[in-house]
């Protein structure tokens, strides 16, 4: 079963079941051939749709889908997350990182942020040289750094705080 927000306005719940798709509690019996690996068209009441995925966000769930030129914004959640929800744990995933640890023994080559910086999920810190090879560690959040414990030539151990965010 899947919880599906359509453009944070229209709520779906679907299920796939041994006769097909139920959208609703709906059955759908829509005709649906696959064109490409990220395009569909579809036949349902003899209504045609051109389907394609524009864009797949594995980790967050969420899809952009250009139906017939009209772009949907697509947000899901499966039965685990629905059932963390229901825990009250779905907050746990936003859990506020207060510092970086260094994730391997190594020598520190570049360091990309300082203090006060503002930065993003995924934005580049630092460059990391161990076991002969450069590891580029990025931002496990958006966040503020706060202190940078590096310098470039500096030697880190496992373990050891690198940066502290606010």
């Amino acid at each position: 079963m899947y919880q599906l927000k359509v453009n944070d306005k229209y709520n779906y719940t679907i299920d796939r079941t041994s006769n097909g798709l139920l959208i609703n509690t709906n059955q759908i019996d829509a005709d649906i051939k696959q064109l490409g690996s990220n395009a569909w068209h579809i036949i349902d009441q003899l209504r045609s749709y051109n389907a394609e995925v524009v864009s797949y966000d594995k980790t967050l769930k969420t899809a952009e889908i250009r139906v017939n030129n009209n772009i949907y914004t697509i947000t899901a959640k499966d039965q685990f997350d629905i059932l963390l929800e229901k825990m009250g744990l779905s907050s746990l995933t936003n859990a506020k990182i207060s510092e970086l640890k260094a994730p391997m023994p190594g020598m520190v080559l570049k360091v990309f942020v300082e203090e006060g910086a503002t930065i993003q999920k995924g934005d580049n810190l630092f460059v990391l040289e161990a076991m002969k090879m450069e590891n580029i560690i990025k931002s496990p959040t958006d966040t503020i750094i706060k202190s940078v414990k590096i310098r470039p030539g500096d030697k880190v151990e496992k373990g050891q705080i690198l940066l502290q965010f606010a």
